[in-house]
């Protein structure tokens, strides 16, 4: 049988040469930009402050770069008016049940998807609505590269929904006796909300005399699961931007994707970025919004190698303790 996401052979993209750590030694990123996409600024600011030798870049040019693209989204809009709302997804395969009831027991992904109703579906990477202007070039090329060209269903399955990763590096460093910074070159990087454990949660776990309650913030990192969201027929891309380029780098046309369904403007609170909060209008209404595929178009997209960044987290404990006396 032939699986609509059959790859073709590899492609490598990486037409510099560059990669994540930087092949050269100097830690350079290979970073790909979408053009003419809102705003001017952004990009100037980008290649100012990140794109190695940006800030000698003449301005002049590059806004010139920029509204070329942008007219030719324009362009866009007559050529490719509805684009977006044509996308070719399928659901779920059978065979993939059992790794589907698994995926749906996993705390990371319940968590994850606990407010809305979704599906499991096979969805048509090119079509996808981004709201995610740039991707990491050489970190997509290597983990499709593990990947490998002809995956089977439940290899390709996991590839998209993993249930273990490979995590990025964190360092630690106490800055002060109540002070914490974390930090890592991954983007997605983050502190999750502060929980309350209590006895029987304590148990197992070494403290310097009895306790009642433990309270902390845990740092890492999201669930990771490629995902998105429906809004009639138009489906905008959330999470996973670097595997679905890594993907389409490879040649494959559909993904697995975890989707979540919006019918009202409410429901998109609870689940969308706050690039698409920002303009919903123009990510589920426009005639011909940002797909995929643009990522591919040496006419929009732009391949440049960037500073290394890292995501830092710092976090400060302050207690107080006191005594009241009654009056």
């Amino acid at each position: 049988m032939t699986y609509p996401y059959q790859a073709k052979a590899f492609q490598d993209n990486q037409s510099d040469g560059l990669d994540t750590g930087g092949a050269d030694g100097s830690g350079a990123r290979s970073m790909v930009w979408l053009r003419g996409q809102p705003h001017l600024e952004d990009y100037l600011n980008f290649h100012r402050k990140k794109v190695i030798g940006g800030e000698t870049t003449d301005p002049r040019m590059l806004t010139a770069r920029w509204r070329d693209a942008n007219d030719l989204y324009y362009d866009l809009e007559e050529s490719e008016a509805g684009i977006a709302d044509t996308i070719a997804c399928r659901p779920l395969d059978k065979r993939l049940a059992g790794l589907a009831a698994r995926l749906e027991e996993n705390e990371w992904f319940r968590s994850s998807f606990d407010n809305l109703p979704y599906t499991i579906e096979l969805v048509e990477l090119d079509k996808l609505v981004v709201s995610q202007i740039q991707v990491e070039n050489g970190f997509s090329h290597r983990i499709a590269t593990r990947l490998g060209p002809k995956p089977t269903p439940a290899q390709l399955f996991r590839f998209c929904l993993p249930l273990e990763r490979e995590l990025a590096p964190v360092k630690i460093q106490r800055l002060s006796s109540n002070r914490y910074q974390f930090s890592s070159p991954s983007s997605d990087f983050r502190a999750h909300e502060a929980m309350l454990l209590r006895n029987p949660a304590l148990a197992g776990v070494s403290l310097p005399g009895p306790a009642a309650a433990l309270l902390g913030v845990s740092v890492g990192f999201g669930s990771n699961f490629l995902s998105a969201v429906r809004s009639e027929s138009r489906v905008v891309l959330q999470n996973g931007y670097h595997r679905a380029y890594a993907l389409r780098s490879a040649g494959f046309t559909h993904a697995w994707c975890v989707v979540e369904h919006v019918t009202r403007k409410d429901e998109l609170q609870l689940s969308a970025t706050d690039e698409v909060l920002g303009d919903p209008a123009f990510y589920l209404a426009a005639k011909r919004p940002p797909i995929l595929r643009d990522f591919f178009d040496p006419r929009i997209a732009e391949e440049v190698p960037t500073r290394p960044t890292d995501c830092l987290v710092e976090v400060e404990i302050t207690v107080r303790s006191t005594t009241s006396t009654a009056v």
